[in-house]
């Protein structure tokens, strides 16, 4: 298998070192940039497996170059971010981050984090169904990676749209959030219910009615039509 390249944009000199040399260490090459017109260009132009992107960058700042990679090409993106606010990582996620980790973290959880991102991502590539699963208007064609709901094209990011797919592959059955965590994100620890809340509120806002039921103190279910 060829070595895993990932892209770490931060401007702090030391976390960017800091992190890269943990990632070398695991086996992964690693390119670093500064800002955001010089990540976005070396997305362009190394093709990175993943990338751990700063929020706060000078140029203009990580939900842009999250936005601007993501038009080019999918690619998984774990953004660090020292703001705690629910309203800028909903935003982060509608422009395609997959993941967050808010500063400081461990190294440990941030190679946990960029491992689990490339597992998903690779399964997701070998996904393929021929027929499009249908519940009443709600439509989702694995292979294809398209939802709609009655006429209409729901546009999801990619995490959206695998946690989608998750709880339709088994609809109207209650799915704790650690086995969400574990089979969307590829998280074994438990940790992280709010990533799954997040998305969760970020996909009933897109698919709107009551299509996602909250059993509360356990996790979410598919509520489909008999």
């Amino acid at each position: 298998m060829s070595q895993r390249r990932v892209l770490v944009v931060d401007d702090e000199p030391t976390i960017a070192e800091s992190v890269a040399a943990r990632l070398r260490a695991e086996g992964f090459a690693v390119e670093i940039a500064v800002d955001g017109p010089s990540a976005v260009e070396a997305c362009r132009t190394g093709r990175p497996d993943v990338v751990v992107l700063d929020v706060m960058l000078p140029g203009f700042d990580g939900l842009e170059v999250c936005r601007r990679i993501q038009a080019d090409r999918p690619v998984p993106v774990l953004m660090l971010t020292a703001r705690d606010g629910e309203t800028d990582l909903l935003v982060g996620l509608g422009v395609g981050a997959d993941d967050y980790l808010s500063k400081p973290f461990s190294m440990r959880e941030l190679v946990a984090r960029v491992h689990a991102l490339l597992r998903r991502f690779e399964r997701a590539a070998r996904l393929v169904e021929d027929a499009p699963l249908r519940f009443g208007e709600l439509e989702i064609d694995l292979a294809e990676r398209r939802v709609r709901v009655g006429a209409d094209e729901v546009h999801l990011t990619r995490i959206e749209f695998d946690l989608l797919a998750c709880l339709a592959a088994r609809p109207r059955a209650v799915h704790p959030r650690d086995r969400l965590l574990a089979e969307v994100w590829g998280w074994g620890d438990g940790v992280g219910s709010r990533t799954v809340d997040s998305h969760i509120k970020a996909l009933r806002r897109k698919l709107g009615g009551d299509w996602i039921r909250t059993v509360h103190g356990i996790g979410y279910a598919l509520e489909v039509p008999a």
